[in-house]
Formats: structure tokens, C-alpha cells, sequence
């Protein structure tokens, strides 16, 4: 057993109350169970109760065992001098505030139905992925809509915070903001970290003064790569000839990466990181105010143009240097622009959202998603075979938050499926 397991116990006051009364054998009444604290301090602020004859207002501390109060030294912190109950499983030992008063004690283990651990239990010890699946067929569709529903705005809202994160340490600059996530989705998940390395070694600033010109734009993003020193075909010679002169004029130099730092193992030669480059500079080229471009854009059409640019001349025919082919896509593929909307304009939408605070930028990025194909994965094939169909990329981006959120770390006493499935367990005893 958990600690979550008597926090929901406690939050949905599942426990008798047939002659409730501390460990002291005070009557005690619980008239508000108070707010549930995710941050530091006790478990519950607010509560209101009535111990014998006083009514009580402070906060409700929660542990499987009474003795956990000193483990966690409780006794020495003063947050925890405003606790007027403890709620335990077992009541193992009497526990004190910091001025030496007695804190009173509720113990559940006698008051508790056992169905409900049992079923507790049996979601904590399944060894099916999604840990409610035995369960899952006999919960109201509505249920699990509404929970998917709130998963994928707390998705949303997760990745937004990433990049307020990231607009923090631009000092509120949208625009080098979004170039930063810009280049972080164009690193995929093979090079994404290579990506992040680019987008700090090569400036914002730097490539506007360049961004009318796809030569120089290649020449800066190909050299910070370190791309350009092995390097032989004319071509390559010309953007060494430009990156010499741009990088000495920008001081940027002794901020190229190391060509080891590109993952090229088991990818096809479109999804090259050279590719990628190639694209990134036709792009950055095409849409010199991009964040901009993001909030203003209306349709899935329009934010695709955003990412769809044709490549240059000889990378239209190369996908090294020195290596041609001619059988390579010129822009950006339909699943990997769908893949930068979903990861780059999605996120930047739901960042502005709560920087503004308006809702409306989340509500089109949940539309964009709705519009946007669904692609099956490991993760959504789970709620797949049992009998969950998705319709959109919203669906399957709420299907991973469910998965990361609840299923994967067996948190459902936080979620809402998790609770049904408690409630049921409760209500068939």
C-alpha cells in the first residue's frame, strides 16, 4: 500500500463513520476534509473538524503509519504545527508537535472496506500495461472520455511550461523562443539534443541578419554543425568560404559542434540530419518572423506551409556532401511536418495561452490537433486492444498523457478511471 491509496481514502471520505473517534477515543467529526496540497507541507489544508466539543480548523496530515511523523521529522518542522489530525492506516505510536501538544490521531485500518484495498491492490500489482485493463470494459465511456479530455490539456499544459521555461531564459523573447523550439523539433528524436546544441550556438540574431540570403543561412547552420571541415565538392567549398568570414565576423568559432554529436545509425538518408539542415535553412529562409506566423495561422494548411519549404538546389540532388541522389524529397514529408506541428506550433500555442491568458490559443491548438491524422504507436496500441479507437492526433496525444501520467507510474488514484474503478469496487460490496 501507498500513502495515495488513504489520500484518496481520505479525499472521498470512503471509511466508516459508525462512532468515529481518535486513537484517544475523542468523537470526532469531519465537517470540511480541506484542499488537497501538492506542494510542500501537509496533505490537506483548510480542514474543518470537531474533536469532542471544539471545532478545529488547520490541516490534516496523512501516512501509512503513525511513526512516519518522526521519519519524515515532522516534529521539527513548524508547517506541521497547524496539523489537527493525522490520518493513518496503523497508529503504531503517538506523535507530537513541536511545542510537545499531542497530535490527534484517526486510524482507517478497522474503518475501511476491504474490497476497496483489494481492488487497490490488484490495479497497484497488475502486470498489464494500462493497470485497469481487467477493468476497463465495465467503466462508463463518458468516464474515460472526460479523463482523456483532461489528460491531454494537462499534455498541453506541460509542454507550455517547458516553453515559458525556455522564454524565461530568452528574457520574453517570443521569437528567439520559438526558433529555439523550432530547432529542437527539427532534431526529431534521433538528434534533438544536437538540435538543442544548435540553437545555442547559433544565435537568433545572428541568423536574421542572414535569413534573406539561403546560402549564408546554410553556411552558418552547416558550420556551428561541424559539418563543413570534411567537406570537398565545390559546393561545400563555398559555404567553408562563407562560414569562414561569417564566423569570424560573429565570434562564432569556438562554438561549433563536434561532428560526433549527429546520429546518423539506422535512418533513412530523407531523415539525415543533413536533410534536416537543409530544410531547417529553407524554412528559416521562407518565415523570417515565425512565432508570429504561429499565432496567426488558422488552418492545418497554413500551419504545414510554416514547415514547408523547398530545399536548395543541391541538396535537392545530395544527401551528403559529396553524396548525391536524386531520388530525395524537396521539402519536408507530410508525417514529419504533421509530427513539427504536433511538436513546435502546438506547444508555442499552449505557452501564449497561458502568457496572455487566454484560452484561446489552447482551444486552437486542441482544434489543430483534432484535425491532424492519428498515428499509432506502442503507447496508444495498449488502450487499442482494449477496444479505445483514436479518431485524431488529439486522441493519441491525450493517450500518451494518460500512459506517462497515470497508467505507466500505476497512478490511479489520481486519475479518474482509476476512481470509477474504486467507486464500482465500493458500491458491488
Amino acid at each position: 500500500m501507498k500513502e495515495d491509496f488513504l489520500h484518496y481514502i481520505w479525499q472521498h471520505q470512503y471509511f466508516s463513520k459508525l462512532d468515529l473517534a481518535t486513537t484517544e477515543g475523542e468523537p470526532l467529526q469531519v465537517l470540511r476534509i480541506g484542499y488537497y496540497n501538492t506542494d510542500a507541507g501537509p496533505d490537506f489544508g483548510e480542514a474543518l473538524l470537531k474533536i469532542a466539543e471544539v471545532e478545529w480548523s488547520g490541516s490534516v496530515e496523512i501516512h501509512l503509519k503513525a511513526s512516519d511523523w518522526h521519519r519524515h521529522q515532522h516534529q521539527l518542522d513548524e508547517k506541521y504545527d497547524q496539523v489537527v489530525l493525522h490520518v493513518v492506516w496503523e497508529a503504531d505510536v503517538p506523535v507530537y508537535r513541536i511545542d510537545g501538544t499531542l497530535v490527534p490521531v484517526l486510524a482507517l485500518k478497522q474503518r475501511v472496506d476491504l474490497s476497496l484495498l483489494q481492488t487497490y491492490e490488484r490495479l497497484q500489482q497488475a502486470k498489464d500495461a494500462v493497470p485497469c485493463a481487467a477493468f476497463w470494459p465495465a467503466v462508463p465511456p463518458i468516464t474515460k472520455t472526460l479523463m482523456l479530455e483532461r489528460a491531454l490539456v494537462e499534455r498541453l499544459e506541460a509542454k507550455g511550461v517547458e516553453v515559458l521555461q525556455t522564454l524565461q531564459s530568452y528574457s520574453n523573447d517570443w521569437e528567439q523562443t520559438a526558433y529555439y523550439t523550432l530547432l529542437r523539433g527539427f532534431g526529431f528524436k534521433a538528434n534533438q539534443q544536437a538540435f538543442e546544441e544548435l540553437a545555442k550556438a547559433l544565435p537568433l540574431p545572428v541568423v536574421r541578419r542572414h535569413q534573406q540570403h539561403v546560402l549564408q543561412l546554410e553556411a552558418l547552420l552547416f558550420g556551428q554543425a561541424g559539418f563543413l571541415e570534411e567537406a570537398q565538392d565545390a559546393y561545400a567549398t563555398q559555404l567553408q568560404q562563407e562560414y569562414a568570414f561569417l564566423s569570424h565576423k560573429y565570434t562564432l568559432t569556438p562554438q561549433a559542434m563536434p561532428r560526433h554529436r549527429w546520429n546518423f545509425l539506422r535512418m533513412r538518408p530523407a531523415n539525415f540530419p543533413t536533410i534536416r539542415l537543409a530544410q531547417l535553412a529553407a524554412v528559416l529562409h521562407q518565415q523570417p518572423a515565425f512565432f508570429s506566423k504561429v499565432l496567426e495561422a488558422q488552418t492545418v494548411k497554413q500551419y504545414a506551409a510554416l514547415f514547408q519549404a523547398p530545399v536548395s538546389a543541391y541538396w535537392q540532388e545530395h544527401y551528403l556532401f559529396g553524396k548525391q541522389s536524386k531520388g530525395l524529397q524537396k521539402s519536408m514529408g507530410k508525417s514529419s511536418v504533421q509530427n513539427l506541428i504536433i511538436n513546435v506550433a502546438v506547444p508555442l500555442l499552449a505557452a501564449y495561452a497561458s502568457y496572455s491568458d487566454n484560452r484561446l490559443y489552447l482551444e486552437k491548438a486542441v482544434s489543430l490537433l483534432e484535425e491532424l491524422k492519428e498515428e499509432s504507436n506502442r503507447i496508444t496500441r495498449h488502450y487499442e486492444e482494449l477496444g479505445w479507437q483514436a479518431k485524431s492526433a488529439a486522441d493519441n496525444q491525450a493517450a500518451l498523457s494518460l500512459y506517462k501520467r497515470y497508467c505507466g507510474p500505476v497512478n490511479c488514484m489520481q486519475c479518474a478511471i482509476g476512481n470509477k474503478v474504486m467507486k464500482q469496487s465500493s458500491s458491488a460490496a
